[in-house]
C-alpha cells in the first residue's frame, strides 16, 4: 500500500456512512466496505488515491472536531425539517458504555441529543463529560435553533428552572418531566391532583402488537397544585400534567404514573397526551436502536474524538434505513445493504 497518500475528507466520511449502513462497526470494516464497493464509490465521488487504510480512518475520526461534523449533519437535518414551530423537540442524554471501562479515572462519555419527534430527525448533540453535566449541555442545544412556538420536552437532570426560563424567553414552550431529582415539585403535583379535581381530563385507548393500553391525561392550574413559594422560584410554569398509563398483554398488567409541568395554559388535556408520550420516542426510536441495531455500546473507540464522531455518523445512518419502505427489520436492512449493492444504492439515492 502506498504511504503518505492524500484523501478527501468527503471520501472518508462517505465510506464511513456506507459502512454504518452495511452492518459495519469499526475501522477495519470501513476498509473492507470501501474495497468491496470501490466501483460503486467511483460512480459517486471517485476516491483520489484509492481506499484509505484503517489507520487513516482512525486518525481522521479521532482528530476531526466533533462540532464541525455535527454542524454539517445538522444543516442537512434542518433543511429536511424546515421550521420547528408547533413541533416537539425531545432532549435526553445517553451514555456510551464502551467508552467507560472499569479503569480508574475514566468517567465515560455522555451525549445529549436533540430530536424532532414529528420528523424523527436529530437536530443536534452536545457532549457531557458526566451525568451531572447534562444540566449545562441542554441549554446549549436550545440556543442556536429558532424554537418559537415549538415544544421542548426535557427529562430528569435537564429539567432546570434556568433552562425552562430560557426556552420561554425564546418564545418556545417547555414540557418538563417531574422526578425525584426535584423533590418538591413531584410531591406537590401528586398531592394537588389528589386534593383537587382536575381542570380537564382526556382518556385514550390503543391496541397494538397484542398490547392493550389506556392513557389518561389530567391537567390543572399550578396555583391549585403547587404552593406559592415553589411557583415563585419557577416563573412561567403554569400547568401540572398527570398521565396514568395502564397496559395489558396477555395476563400481565402494568401501570405507571408520570407527572410533568408546562408553561402553556388554557389548553385541554388532549393537547398534552401526545407530547408526554412523544418524548419517549427519543429513548425507544433513537437511543434503543443505537444500542441494539448499531451496537453502539460495544464500540471500543476511545482515542481522541473517535467515539463522539462515530456516534454522530450512526444517527443519519439510522434515519436512512428507517425511511426504507419495506417490511424488513432495521437489522435485516443493514444486512441486506451489506450483501446487496443495489439495495445499498436504493438507500442513499
Amino acid at each position: 500500500m502506498e504511504k503518505k497518500c492524500f484523501h478527501k475528507l468527503s471520501d472518508i466520511l462517505l465510506t464511513g456512512l456506507l459502512t454504518c449502513l452495511s452492518h459495519g462497526e469499526d475501522y477495519e470494516d470501513m476498509v473492507l466496505s470501501g474495497n468491496t464497493r470501490e466501483r460503486f464509490l467511483k460512480e459517486m465521488i471517485p476516491p483520489a488515491n484509492g481506499i484509505p487504510s484503517h489507520d487513516t480512518f482512525n486518525r481522521v475520526f479521532s482528530g476531526l472536531e466533533p462540532d464541525l461534523l455535527c454542524e454539517c449533519l445538522n444543516n442537512y437535518g434542518r433543511d429536511l425539517i424546515g421550521l420547528l414551530s408547533e413541533k416537539q423537540i425531545c432532549l435526553d442524554g445517553r451514555k456510551l458504555k464502551g467508552v467507560s471501562p472499569g479503569s480508574r479515572g475514566n468517567t465515560g462519555l455522555y451525549i445529549v441529543n436533540a430530536r424532532v419527534a414529528e420528523n424523527r430527525l436529530c437536530t443536534g448533540r452536545k457532549r457531557a463529560d458526566d451525568k451531572s453535566n447534562e444540566i449545562t449541555a441542554v441549554p446549549c442545544l436550545i440556543e442556536e435553533p429558532d424554537i418559537e412556538d415549538a415544544v421542548a420536552g426535557i427529562d430528569a437532570l435537564g429539567c432546570q428552572r434556568d433552562t425552562a426560563g430560557r426556552i420561554v424567553e425564546k418564545k418556545g414552550h417547555c414540557l418538563l418531566a417531574l422526578k425525584q431529582n426535584q423533590p418538591d415539585l413531584p410531591d406537590d403535583a401528586s398531592c394537588g391532583f389528589r386534593a383537587c379535581p382536575p381542570e380537564s381530563v382526556c382518556e385514550e385507548w390503543e391496541y397494538d402488537h397484542g398490547r392493550y393500553e389506556t392513557r389518561k391525561c389530567s391537567i390543572m392550574k399550578a396555583k391549585d397544585a403547587v404552593p406559592e413559594e415553589n411557583m415563585n422560584s419557577r416563573p412561567g410554569l403554569r400547568t401540572p400534567v398527570k398521565v396514568e398509563a395502564s397496559g395489558m398483554i396477555k395476563d400481565r398488567q402494568s401501570k405507571e404514573i408520570r407527572y410533568c409541568i408546562s408553561d402553556e395554559e388554557g389548553m385541554n388535556a388532549s393537547c398534552f397526551n401526545a407530547p408526554v408520550r412523544g418524548h419517549w420516542g427519543i429513548e425507544n426510536q433513537l437511543h434503543r436502536h443505537l444500542d441494539v441495531t448499531f451496537r453502539e455500546d460495544a464500540c471500543r473507540a476511545r482515542k481522541g474524538h473517535a467515539a463522539e464522531n462515530l456516534s454522530t455518523m450512526r444517527k443519519p445512518a439510522l434515519q436512512i434505513i428507517k425511511e426504507q419502505p419495506d417490511k424488513l427489520s432495521l437489522k435485516k436492512r443493514r444486512l441486506n445493504a451489506a450483501y446487496n449493492i443495489e439495495y445499498l444504492k436504493k438507500l442513499i439515492t
